[in-house]
This record gives structure tokens, sequence and C-alpha cells, in this order.
């Protein structure tokens, strides 16, 4: 991802409402929204917390929770005015990652914190100034760095997640959070009985996913036209992959992106990719798209990423 200090200005993010009247930022570096267009605060919570199960996990005395991509902060507020309502006395710990500093300050500048519950804005607000907030129920820290980087100690320290909130921009835009290296690293900081949801159900970063040990599941994605992926590290059932979506893994577009010294530049890594892809015997992904725009089936996205 960019250098904190090439993106660190609001000239590189434009405002956009979205559909459920919720903000986000469009980032011009990456060409692409940091939420749903369809509805951004609709996003955070109906395919991040309720699909990482969060309401049932706040259940419990204690939930760790890790936001990959903390970006406006929206992932984490939602997940925190659940956790509120659910078991307000939830001894609760949060990590999140995050590239650019100047997104949740930009974020709280703007007023686009609003919908929370006026005690998650505080915490926003704290969160974008100090990186860091502590009270008696709860434990956040934002760790501002390249995710690779700054996943790195936590894996290492043994730090377990019950649920992981994996949103980083999309795998062309920013191949390197998409890789089987960092699925590794992320995998090795999900708990046995932990979830991870993220929006891609591209076949590359499923067959990633898979490749850690990941059992993947499919859920149809709210606001979106494609499905969202959760995975968990134990063999319980899943929602299952779709006939399409299980013959996508079958196709060119299944080749995973890969970043084995997790510090490579996002051209090399699609570089090695491309190499990869027109090395490989699988099917192309055209033939496996063609085929289902015949109607043989729905379901998935015929998106060939």
């Amino acid at each position: 991802m960019v250098n904190d200090d090439a993106y660190n200005s609001s000239d590189h993010l434009t405002l956009e409402i979205t559909g459920d009247g919720s903000a986000t930022f469009y980032s011009e570096e990456f060409g692409e929204h940091f939420h749903c267009r369809n509805g951004a605060y609709t996003d955070a919570q109906r395919n991040y917390v309720d699909a990482a199960n969060i309401p049932e996990l706040a259940r419990a005395e204690r939930l760790a929770i890790l936001d990959v991509c903390y970006g406006l902060g929206y992932n984490t507020a939602a997940a925190l005015d659940t956790i509120q309502r659910v078991n307000p006395d939830c001894q609760v710990s949060i990590r999140a990652l995050e590239i650019n500093a100047a997104v949740p300050r930009n974020a709280v500048a703007n007023n686009l914190i609003h919908h929370w519950t006026p005690a998650t804005q505080v915490i926003l607000k704290t969160l974008a100034i100090d990186h860091c907030y502590q009270s008696p129920t709860l434990d956040i820290q934002l760790l501002i760095g390249d995710a690779r980087q700054t996943l790195q100690p936590l894996a290492t320290q043994g730090w377990q997640a019950d649920a992981i909130l994996f949103d980083p921009f999309s795998p062309t835009r920013c191949p390197q959070l998409w890789t089987v290296e960092f699925f590794a690293l992320t995998a090795q900081c999900l708990a046995d009985c932990g979830i991870l949801a993220t929006y891609s159900c591209a076949a590359a970063v499923r067959s990633a996913m898979a490749m850690t040990g990941l059992n993947l599941g499919s859920l149809p994605g709210v606001g979106r036209h494609w499905p969202c992926t959760i995975a968990t590290k134990d063999k319980r059932p899943l929602p299952p992959l779709s006939q399409q979506e299980q013959e996508h893994l079958k196709t060119r577009a299944a080749i995973p992106y890969r970043d084995r010294t997790l510090n490579a530049t996002a051209e090399a890594i699609v570089a090695h990719r491309q190499q990869e892809q027109q090395q490989c015997t699988l099917e192309p992904t055209g033939v496996w798209r063609r085929r289902w725009l015949k109607g043989v089936g729905s379901g998935a996205s015929t998106s060939s990423a």
C-alpha cells in the first residue's frame, strides 16, 4: 500500500453519500470507495459484524477482534455498538490495522461518525488522535503502518482474535493484503473457534485462504451484487459455496497472489501472478464466465478477479 506521507491529505479523499444515507470516502490513490456505495453503515453491520457472528460472540465474558484496514472506523464502530447493546460488561480487546492515519482523522473531521452512539463516537475520536483507547471494559489499539508489518508482532505474541473483519481495498488494487502469505499470517491470529469475514468472493482470495487451511463459506452480500466470504479454522458447517463458486476455483482466476517476503510491491505481486496464470493449465476464466452467463446456474458473481 502507499506510504502514509504520500497519502496524508484530504485531497486524496472525496466524500460521497451512499445508499443508506451514510457517507464514505472515495480514494483517488486506489480508485475505490472505502465502503459499499449501496450503504456504508449497512455494509459494516451486515457484511462484517453480523457475518462474523459478533452479536453472539459478545455474549461471552471476553471478546477479541482484529480489524484489518480500519479506514473510517465503521467496522469497529458497528462492532462496538453491537457489543454494547448485547453485553455491556463484555471485556473487549480490539487491534485495528491502518496504513494511513489521515483517513480516520478526516472521518472525524467531516462528522462521518454521527450515526454511531455517543459513546462509540468518543472512542473513534480518541483513536483518530491517540491511536489507543482504554476503559474498564475496552482495550483498543489502532496500529498505523503497512499491515504486513504491524500484524507480525501480534502473530509472534500469540494474540488471538475471535472475529477478524478483513476489509482491504480490492485484490486488484491492493494485492499485498490478499496473498497466501498474508492470509497465513492473519490465520495465526484467528482463534481456533474464531471467524473471519470479508466482502471478497474473488477466486484468488478464496484459493489463498484455502491454501492456509481455512474452511470457507459463502454469504449473500447485503447491498452487494456478489457473495461475501466467511472462513474458520475449524470444520464447522458453513453456508456452502454454490456450484458456480466452486467451479470458479478451478479456473485461472484462482491462481493466488504470492508475497513470500511480505514486502513485495503491488506491481511485483501482480506480475508474478500473471506469469503463473499464463503457465498454468487451468480452465480460462472467460470459458467459465460464458458457461454461467448462458444460464447453466446462478449464484456467485462472474468477476474474474
